[in-house]
């Protein structure tokens, strides 16, 4: 956690990082998941620098090779928990749902000092655990959310074992509102009510996209604050790029209830480039080298100390 006196000033220089680390990679390889960085980034960033408590990492700066997938005959398995610090019970614990913003989670690790640099190098190669799609031995994960939508689930189930078991540490998972579409997400809200599982706080980033357009237009969540409510769920909702905002709804007392913080945010914060590309935002491949050299001119415009080709 940094420095109770300074820590909005670092979890904004974490988020100006994430946005364009990620555009500078976008550019660098003619694709990325650039809005889910300019939407995600102060969330993930208040997260990281002052809201979780987290201990050191204990993976390395510079992530191994993929081992294999887990089984009785592979004891070298390991996930990518470690890059959030050791899994003991006084300390939290982080869950990503939307697996597609393993990108963006990847620069959160390097800007936090969990992971170097370098192990982007690594990103969507053969045999990498610096996954395109997270998996849960990519760094920062530690289990599969499935086709879509079923980390929550998970992440209730370890949730009710602290409570069975009297363990502090809690529970913290991010969603996007696209997964507000599927069932399951549903029926994990309908348990978690139901067992009263309060050591659990949900982060959502409204940013009212995905990868088909417009999410009231695809098919719509609305109204999410009562539906969630109706679901046993304590609902609150803030400014998705106010830290102060942010921080306040995470401390807000829901006993006996999951906390949801419904995060509004602006797909194209930061890179106002990309308001060009409404409403398709999901993923960035440019159309041609004039619009890459487009992105790479406003990059070196906005940090001139970042380099591109």
């Amino acid at each position: 956690m940094a420095d109770k006196n300074n820590w909005q000033q670092e979890a904004k220089r974490v988020a100006t990082g994430i946005r364009f680390r990620v555009l500078d990679h976008t550019i660098r390889n003619n694709g990325g998941y650039l809005s889910q960085a300019c939407s995600a980034a102060e969330i993930l960033a208040t997260l990281y620098t002052h809201i979780m408590k987290l201990g050191p990492s204990t993976a390395p700066m510079i992530p191994p090779p993929f081992q294999g997938v887990p089984n009785i005959n592979n004891p070298e398995y390991t996930t990518g928990a470690g890059y959030n610090g050791p899994c003991t019970p006084d300390y939290d614990r982080f869950f990503l749902s939307p697996a597609h913003y393993a990108l963006v989670l990847y620069t959160v690790l390097i800007e936090t000092g969990r992971m170097a640099p370098e192990g982007l190098t690594q990103f969507n190669q053969d045999g990498s655990t610096v996954e395109m799609i997270g998996a849960e031995h990519s760094p920062g994960f530690e289990m599969m959310g499935g086709s879509l939508a079923q980390t929550l689930s998970q992440a209730g189930g370890i949730a009710l074992a602290r409570i069975l078991r009297n363990q502090k540490g809690r529970i913290w998972v991010f969603m996007s509102d696209g997964e507000f579409q599927e069932g399951q997400v549903w029926e994990a809200f309908q348990t978690l009510a139901h067992y009263g599982i309060d050591n659990l706080s949900v982060f959502v980033d409204v940013n009212g996209q995905q990868c088909d357009g417009e999410v009231k237009n695809v098919m719509g969540i609305e109204p999410l604050e009562q539906r969630l409510r109706a679901f046993g769920a304590f609902v609150l909702k803030a400014d998705g790029h106010d830290p102060d905002a942010l921080c306040t709804a995470a401390a807000a007392d829901h006993a006996d209830r999951p906390l949801v913080v419904l995060c509004y945010t602006d797909s194209c914060r930061g890179v106002p480039l990309l308001e060009q590309r409404r409403p398709l935002l999901h993923y960035v491949r440019f159309k041609n080298e004039a619009e890459r050299r487009e992105y790479a001119t406003f990059l070196q415009k906005h940090m001139p100390d970042q380099q591109t080709p």
